[in-house]
């Protein structure tokens, strides 16, 4: 390969893998946080671990999106495991609301940590906005 075709390839790719697709463009999430969490009684060999999730999505366009939580497993006879789950959030019109998540366990198991861990970007209203009084 001839030495500027090398350098047109680098300065290409360094272009494409540098640019975000929102160029100048706010990234925006909901706020999202987890509370009062509780283990259920043992009914048919399962448990369930359910929180409170409040969600604040006023910045953002979209009513949903995706989520994970990070847990931390507590078994017995067995090592801790450290897992996530996909979760989604959702909201009406005022882009705020208060909804539960939960996962179902074997009698053995317990959450010993839980955290939000990845959450997905929306667009943002305020960007929205500024687009649309742009055209």
């Amino acid at each position: 390969m001839r030495p500027y075709r090398r350098s047109f390839l680098l300065a290409a790719s360094i272009l494409v893998l540098g640019c975000s697709p929102s160029l100048g463009m706010q990234i925006c999430k909901p706020q999202l946080t987890l509370t009062n969490s509780s283990l259920s009684e043992v009914r048919r060999q399962h448990r369930t671990w359910t929180a409170a999730l409040t969600v604040d999505a006023s910045r953002c366009v979209a009513a949903s999106g995706r989520f994970e939580i990070h847990f931390v497993r507590d078994k017995e006879n067995a090592p801790e495991l450290e897992f996530s789950e996909p979760f989604t959030w959702q909201t009406g019109d005022l882009r705020t609301t208060r909804t539960q998540v939960s996962l179902e366990m074997w009698m053995d198991e317990a959450v010993l940590d839980y955290a939000i861990g990845y959450v997905a970007p929306c667009g943002c209203r305020e960007q929205l906005a500024t687009d649309q009084a742009a055209r």
